[in-house]
């Protein structure tokens, strides 16, 4: 072990600020901050540290009140929610009950409906029938009436041709004399 030099320590500072300490072998030469020791920037740390809690509560009750304001406003945003949907439900069961009273009452219409077209299908069935059973007669009438005017018609020729005929045979077979005969014949019966 030859000659050993101690390390060299390079400060920051000029060599009047720092303070030497003999640590036996070698100097050690302690770190300062604006001039103080590490010891005390931490003793000055912690009393701005409880300062700021002591003063600073303030600020925390501050926002714990700010936090505490956002949570009543939330709670109350529940309890409307809740409000909100028991009232939903209560719209939905009430439209539930009108759309099953709507469904009843359709069903109710279509059987209406339905004995209302039976009804009028019987009825039109019936005028039906009796309206056969008019023209039916209708056509038996007109053709009785056509038989009575044929058979009229018939006797009507009938009587024209006897009455011709007789003309004729009359004319034939009775002269003036016969005339004459007949007419005498007819005043002497008045």
């Amino acid at each position: 072990m030859a000659n050993v030099s101690p390390p060299e320590v390079l400060a920051t500072e000029t060599p009047e600020a720092t303070v030497e300490i003999d640590a036996g072998a070698g100097k050690h030469i302690e770190p300062e901050l604006w001039g103080l020791a590490p010891f005390q920037v931490v003793s000055i740390a912690m009393l701005v540290l409880l300062l700021f809690a002591i003063f600073g509560a303030k600020v925390h009750k501050t926002i714990a009140g700010g936090l505490d304001g956002k949570i009543a406003a939330i709670k109350e945003q529940l309890e409307e929610a809740k409000q909100l949907r028991a009232e939903a439900q209560a719209l939905r069961k009430e439209y539930a009950d009108k759309i099953a009273g709507a469904e009843k009452d359709a069903e109710a219409m279509l059987v209406n409906a339905q004995h209302e077209a039976d009804a009028i299908l019987e009825k039109a069935e019936a005028d039906s029938k009796a309206m056969v059973e008019r023209r039916k007669r209708m056509a038996e009438d007109k053709i009785a009436a056509a038989e009575r005017e044929a058979v009229q018609d018939v006797r009507n020729r009938a009587v024209s041709a006897a009455t011709g005929a007789s003309r004729k045979l009359i004319a034939e077979r009775h002269d003036a004399e016969a005339d004459r005969a007949l007419a005498d014949k007819v005043i002497a019966g008045i």
